[in-house]
């Protein structure tokens, strides 16, 4: 692994902090209390993502929150109050709960990777933010649910994210009932990659942002890319477009370079895009 030589600079933007470190991009949910995912915030993140998409210095995205909880999901208050709307709330209901799904959608399509950092509970929509990861790190206090069913509204946005990162079963169960999971129980249905103790946790992520991004950021785009859409064909054809992929990818200069690198025993140079 390569070290990263950084420097650390923070920028606030409104309810969402900004913090630059090399390159890796760590954006904080600041929300409090509970760090639901007002009009305001999904705005700020969006545009802090769709930013970072464009950017050549930035190699990996980490998503975190200040505060005992990650994200309580969509503003309820805030989406209530539009109930006194002519139309009772529904075109505000929409904007929001699309923002949400634009905001996720815009994640899996990041040509950098992105990690969440959760300690403390996600639920709902903030749980569908850490589904959405393409990896995510959990302190062993942290929980997980999505409760909807508990008030009448079933978790049906946070449940496209939830279906793709869980098993189908475990995924269900939490849908169905609306229980609370602990941090073992998250990674047994496959929403975490790993739990630290709380005193670890940035220091894990650190690892793993400094490891993925002393990697080939062409080989991530292409990657990444790849890896969400195979997941939705069947197998003959994912196989398919895996071939012509992985060939695409070895006429790339970046195969080229790290391969000899490899048989020249030598640390490759990687091209910035």
């Amino acid at each position: 692994m390569a070290d990263v030589v950084s420097f650390r600079k923070e920028e606030s933007n409104g309810p969402l902090l900004r913090e630059f470190d090399g390159p890796v991009l760590r954006l904080t949910l600041n929300n409090p209390p509970a760090n639901v995912l007002s009009i305001a915030l999904m705005e700020a993140l969006l545009a802090a993502l769709e930013e970072a998409s464009v950017s050549k210095e930035i190699k990996v995205v980490v998503i975190a929150a200040t505060g005992k909880l990650f994200s309580a999901g969509h503003d309820l208050k805030e989406m209530t109050s539009h109930r006194a709307d002519p139309d009772g709330g529904r075109a505000f209901f929409e904007r929001t709960i699309r923002l949400a799904a634009e905001v996720m959608l815009t994640i899996t399509r990041l040509p950098q990777a992105v990690i969440a950092e959760v300690d403390g509970l996600a639920t709902a929509a903030g749980c569908q933010l850490v589904a959405s990861c393409d990896l995510a790190i959990c302190t062993d206090t942290s929980t997980f649910c999505t409760p909807g069913v508990n008030i009448g509204l079933f978790c049906s946005t946070p449940m496209v994210a939830l279906t793709r990162a869980a098993h189908r079963k475990q995924a269900m169960e939490m849908l169905l009932t609306g229980e609370t999971i602990d941090a073992g129980t998250a990674k047994e249905f496959g929403l975490v990659n790993r739990i630290v103790p709380q005193q670890y946790l940035r220091q894990v992520i650190d690892k793993y942002a400094s490891i993925i991004a002393s990697k080939s950021p062409q080989a991530l785009k292409i990657g990444k890319e790849a890896f969400y859409r195979q997941a939705e064909m069947p197998l003959a054809d994912a196989y398919d477009f895996a071939v012509g992929v992985m060939v695409e990818n070895m006429l790339a200069r970046d195969a080229e370079e790290g391969i000899g690198a490899f048989l020249g025993k030598r640390m490759p140079e990687w091209k910035e895009e």
